[in-house]
């Protein structure tokens, strides 16, 4: 199954990943819904950051960059002036 979807083994290492914060966050906060979730959103980016800045994880990110078109759009034909009968 992780041949034909290999985005399914860094998800689940994510989610158990952000699981384990959201208890560390859980226990500082002591059962205040906004401190909770500033206390995981804290621990998370200091992991994280920490993994990122240490080399134990790293980011994947590819650009692609298309080339600009250079040739001018065709101008718009001109109509023609009205007749009068």
């Amino acid at each position: 199954m992780l041949e034909q979807y290999p985005w399914i083994e860094p998800v689940l290492i994510g989610a158990v990943i952000v699981f384990v914060l959201d208890l560390i966050g859980n226990l500082i906060s002591f059962s205040n819904r906004f401190l909770n979730a500033l206390v995981t959103a804290l621990v998370f980016a200091v992991v994280f950051g920490g993994l990122l800045y240490s080399g134990a994880l790293r980011l994947d990110v590819k650009t692609v960059t298309t080339p600009a078109e250079t040739s001018a759009p065709a101008a718009a034909p001109a109509e023609p002036a009205p007749t009068t009968p």
